[in-house]
């Protein structure tokens, strides 16, 4: 109930003058009138009208939802500011007058209103939950109750912007070849819907038989005419078919998540970024003096993929036992020789989170190549399939016209 109330709480309205007898004017969450009016007095403000701000009704479907992007950008707007020595409200104040995203505004200014309200800051992020995960709120607790918040929010910065940079990095692995693909597809379509139905007129002026290539393209065509409507449909059930297996069930994402491993071209990138999270998040959180044990059990959660976060469960279990974190990680089978020596010398010299973030920083290096390594490999590849697919059509619509310059 309580990240319900955290989403549901009103906005208020209000003009004012502060101590410096400057009118000013804002807005402010609050769970009633009464304590939006005391926080308000006291952060020194005379009221002189106030107001609950009324919800519009396409508000919810035109707000720009919160990215992890300006989560990170939170994150290290925060941590500046903490760092500049700025009380934790009036850095709230000045980040959230910062945001572009007004949702993220929103979401800063809940958090504010809570934090007032005397709850801790790690409190006031577990009312998002949406947006701030478990590791996110872990982190900045240990902050709080070791009394280094600002160092901590520093690391925690480091963390996401180092996360939010590896996304990056795959996405536009991805990016390209789609985009190409999907302009390949509307390309073809164009042609058979608009071109090849030209051509056909034409062929059946010259009542000859056509080559089989040509006949094929231009039932191709005659289908896609008629039926364009049903491809669509059906195109649109199979993307939402998928959107929703992919939501609904975990057996239907942990078939993905193993596929994405095997995959023959990004398999090898997947696996890479994968090594890297761990590594970056297990540095993270065991460096803000979380317990190893512990320390695990969010870093599961981090690595986005099925196999590998019931790997690091069982590295969990091992450790757990009193088994050393190497030699767990080596019973998996599922780490790279170079990281579990890595982790070794770590264990041994007392630098555990020093050597998983060389470790991090290494395979980040790695995605960052092979990113690279595939944009060049699949931009010959990408042409070559469009120009299967356009020339292909090009020559069946030119076959027949060849084979009547043949025949004269």
């Amino acid at each position: 109930m309580a990240v319900k109330k955290a989403q549901m709480m009103p906005i208020f309205s209000y003009e004012g003058i502060d101590r410096k007898g400057e009118k000013l004017k804002g807005e402010l969450p609050a769970r009633n009138m009464a304590l939006a009016k005391v926080t308000l007095r006291k952060q020194g403000i005379t009221i002189k009208t106030i107001r609950e701000k009324r919800k519009n009704i396409l508000e919810g479907f035109m707000k720009k939802k919160v990215s992890t992007l300006d989560i990170t950008i939170f994150t290290r707007q925060l941590a500046t500011m903490m760092k500049a020595g700025v009380p934790l409200v009036q850095s709230f104040e000045i980040v959230a007058e910062g945001l572009e995203n007004p949702s993220m505004r929103e979401v800063v200014l809940g958090i504010k209103g809570e934090v007032e309200g005397g709850n801790t800051f790690a409190g006031a992020l577990r009312k998002y939950p949406q947006y701030f995960d478990n590791l996110f709120c872990s982190l900045v607790e240990s902050g709080e109750q070791s009394g280094a918040l600002e160092t901590m929010l520093d690391r925690v910065a480091i963390y996401k912007e180092k996360s939010e940079l590896l996304k990056q990095k795959i996405k536009k692995a991805m990016k390209y070849p789609m985009a190409v693909i999907v302009v390949a597809v509307i390309v073809t379509i164009i042609l058979m819907v608009k071109v090849v139905p030209v051509f056909q007129d034409l062929f059946t002026s010259f009542g000859a038989d056509l080559p089989a290539f040509t006949k094929i393209v231009v039932n191709m065509s005659d289908w896609m005419q008629k039926y364009w409507f049903i491809m669509i449909i059906a195109v649109g059930a199979i993307i939402a078919g998928f959107m929703e297996a992919k939501k609904r069930s975990k057996k239907f994402r942990d078939f993905l998540d193993k596929a994405a491993l095997r995959a023959p071209i990004f398999g090898d990138l997947v696996y890479k970024a994968i090594i890297a999270r761990y590594s970056r998040t297990l540095a993270t959180t065991f460096a803000a003096g979380v317990p190893l044990i512990d320390a695990l059990e969010s870093t599961a959660g981090a690595t986005n993929n099925v196999v590998y976060e019931e790997a690091v469960l069982k590295i969990r279990d091992d450790v757990a036992t009193g088994q050393q974190l190497q030699f767990a990680m080596r019973v998996t089978n599922k780490f790279p020789s170079m990281a579990i020596q890595m982790v070794a010398i770590g264990e041994e010299s007392g630098a555990l989170d020093a050597m998983l973030d060389k470790v991090a920083t290494h395979f980040e290096n790695e995605v960052d190549n092979a990113v690279d390594g595939l944009t060049s490999m699949m931009e010959p590849l990408i042409m070559a399939v469009l120009g299967v697919l356009v020339g292909g059509l090009v020559i069946a619509m030119y076959l027949p016209i060849f084979q009547m310059g043949s025949v004269i």
